[in-house]
């Protein structure tokens, strides 16, 4: 996806209308005191930025949640993955049976707004679900399309004020975005897509208050009630190799989630551990990006980001601040 079509101020704020857009959106949802809300649905037929609720209820929501800071290929060899994975499992053979949530949490538990604000951000997810789309639609490796396997997907931008993951999948199925316009279907199952990293905070007793031996299981016995954990190794930091990453995992599953917080091994078969970076592959990261943008190597840039977010961070001149400081 292009953004030049998006960058010409027209509404006199001074502000590319794609981010002055999200910035009155952003505005009426803190004004609202929701803890979440889906700003706008991305659809191949449908370019609007309006919010579109599921007709139907879908049977599962692959939740991509993220600082989006900015939205990387990372990110997206998670989504197509677990995309290109119910597929070819027969999960996906019905028309909106699967959607993508693209949340943002503006109240995170570990990170301030910078160096990209929300609204930046917001457009940079927005352009980064069209390119995914435009991706979904082109030949996956063994000379497939997605549409061929069945996948019809609708991209979803959302924000939340909850920091954690357990009370994130509280507000995304109390909000009833997804149980269908109109109806009161059954509550989708949500599959969150995230990294070793991520696995590891969510087992870390302190993100859970008030303190006590049953505190994370009150957390994440709801949370594995109605989401599940796909999370993709990460080998190019120090979080050691796929091995070690897979036995960390293995350790919970023989009881070490009874050590950590009073958790039960019926929650690690709601944990399904998907390879990382294949070899070849660049390695992505935002301080990579960042880096380019320093370099302003914008050849980099591009094997770091979607080719429509490369063109936005370019031309908005996005990281440039924090390069020179």
């Amino acid at each position: 996806m292009s953004s030049s079509h998006v960058v010409d101020d027209t509404r006199g704020d001074g502000l590319p209308p794609l981010v002055s857009r999200f910035t009155q959106a952003l505005e009426n949802y803190q004004r609202s005191h929701r803890t979440f809300e889906v700003l706008s649905t991305i659809s191949a037929n449908d370019s609007s930025l309006e919010a579109r609720r599921p007709p139907v209820p879908p049977k599962t929501i692959l939740v991509l949640d993220s600082s989006f800071n900015p939205p990387t290929l990372a990110h997206k060899r998670m989504a197509l993955s677990a995309l290109f994975e119910g597929a070819r499992a027969g999960s996906t053979h019905s028309d909106q049976a699967l959607r993508i949530l693209l949340l943002l949490a503006i109240n995170n538990a570990d990170k301030a707004p910078k160096p990209a604000a929300f609204p930046q951000r917001l457009a940079m997810m927005q352009i980064f679900g069209a390119d995914l789309l435009s991706d979904i639609a082109a030949a996956d490796p063994d000379g497939d399309t997605y549409q061929r396997a069945g996948v019809d997907v609708d991209v979803d931008v959302a924000v939340t004020t909850e920091p954690y993951f357990h009370a994130k999948a509280a507000a995304v199925a109390g909000s009833g975005f997804y149980q269908g316009a109109g109806t009161a279907g059954d509550v989708p199952e949500q599959v969150y897509l995230a990294g070793f990293d991520t696995l590891v905070r969510i087992f870390d007793p302190k993100y859970y208050r008030p303190a006590g031996p049953d505190a994370m299981a009150r957390a994440l016995d709801p949370f594995f009630a109605r989401a599940r954990l796909r999370v993709t190794a990460r080998t190019d930091d120090a979080w050691g190799g796929a091995a070690a990453q897979e036995a960390y995992l293995e350790e919970l599953r023989r009881g070490g989630l009874e050590r950590v917080g009073g958790g039960t091994a019926g929650w690690a078969g709601r944990i399904e551990m998907v390879g990382g970076r294949k070899d070849g592959e660049e390695v992505v990261s935002s301080t990579k990006v960042r880096e380019a943008v320093r370099r302003r190597d914008w050849e980099a840039l591009k094997k770091l980001v979607s080719e429509g977010v490369a063109e936005w961070i370019q031309e908005q001149g996005l990281y440039a601040a924090e390069a020179s400081s």
